[in-house]
């Protein structure tokens, strides 16, 4: 029988699941239907719901991986489950990072004011440059899948010697996370320094701006200074969503390996949950087409509870 943490874990780990399956949906449902309706879609709305769809498929796993976990520990370190589920949590968990990265990128070229050639030149041929980033990260991918397919395997493997009481060598176990960790990091670096790179580059910008509204004698409250804001706002949240989530899979992996503290591993779990659930209504917010129609379905919500209340005996 579970314990109750075990059970505390798994109702907020359905409350995320609920919450980012909520917000993903409806990104997807909104574009979905506008494409429908016009027969085209926007860039930034045709990343948005690639963004959303990886997203649903790491939180469909990530909530059956927590069950399995749970319920069924001893299926859980069965060598062809564990790296079914280790090679799709990936690939969700990589698209996502770079799906949200393109976004990240479209931003910047498609806010900031920038004179030098280069920017301009890339400013015309958008879609081709995020057409490149996302070709680079399906390369990637194919290291995230060999990453993948030797970590679960060493999953299984530390698993097995724990049953049997037995011990893994020290220097074999550190050698093969601390190798895993790196190439991990490394593919994670990327993505990350665009997108820091983009940040910097949109304050660049906006800085730059607001001095020559200061020179013209002009307010700062203008259209494209907000738009900067919200940009950098944007990129911001990504960043620190980013960080916490990253260290958040480097922290379960140690502490699977080292402690062994189960109760430890499950809140790390939904620290790692948090970036697709939350991260997504920070995506809603500042977008005024999804905001608008979420504003519209809350309402509607409070209005059916509302009658429901008045209508109860």
């Amino acid at each position: 029988m579970p314990s109750a943490i075990e059970n505390t874990f798994l109702i907020v780990e359905i409350g995320e699941f609920i919450v980012g399956i909520f917000g993903n949906g409806l990104i997807v449902l909104v574009n979905g239907i506008d494409w429908v309706k016009s027969q085209k879609i926007s860039l930034a709305d045709s990343i948005l719901t690639s963004l959303a769809l990886s997203r649903i498929i790491q939180l469909w796993i990530t909530l059956f991986e927590s069950f399995l976990m749970v319920l069924w520990p001893h299926l859980y370190f069965f060598s062809k489950l564990t790296k079914f589920f280790t090679i799709f949590w990936m690939m969700g968990d990589h698209l996502a990072t770079w799906f949200a990265t393109c976004l990240n990128v479209f931003y910047f070229f498609k806010i900031a004011s920038l004179s030098h050639p280069c920017f301009i030149w890339l400013r015309w041929r958008i879609g081709r440059a995020l057409l490149v980033l996302q070709l680079l990260s399906l390369c990637l991918l194919f290291f995230n899948f060999s990453l993948a397919d030797t970590l679960s395997g060493f999953w299984v493997n530390v698993c097995n010697k724990q049953k049997r009481n037995s011990t893994l060598s020290s220097d074999v176990s550190t050698t093969v996370y601390h190798n895993i960790w790196i190439v991990f990091s490394l593919i994670n670096l990327i993505p990350f320094l665009l997108s820091l790179t983009s940040l910097v580059l949109l304050y660049l910008s906006l800085m730059r701006h607001i001095r020559n509204l200061q020179l013209n004698s002009m307010g700062s409250r203008d259209v494209s200074t907000q738009a900067h804001r919200r940009a950098i706002k944007m990129v911001t949240s990504f960043l620190l969503f980013f960080i916490v989530h990253f260290f958040s899979v480097i922290l379960s992996g140690w502490i699977f390996l080292n402690l062994q503290n189960q109760p430890a591993r499950l809140f790390v779990i939904l620290t790692m949950t948090i970036f697709p659930s939350v991260h997504t209504f920070v995506l809603i917010m500042g977008n005024s087409k999804l905001r608008q129609t979420a504003v519209g379905l809350l309402w509607h919500l409070n209005c059916h509870l509302k009658i429901v209340k008045l209508l109860a005996p």
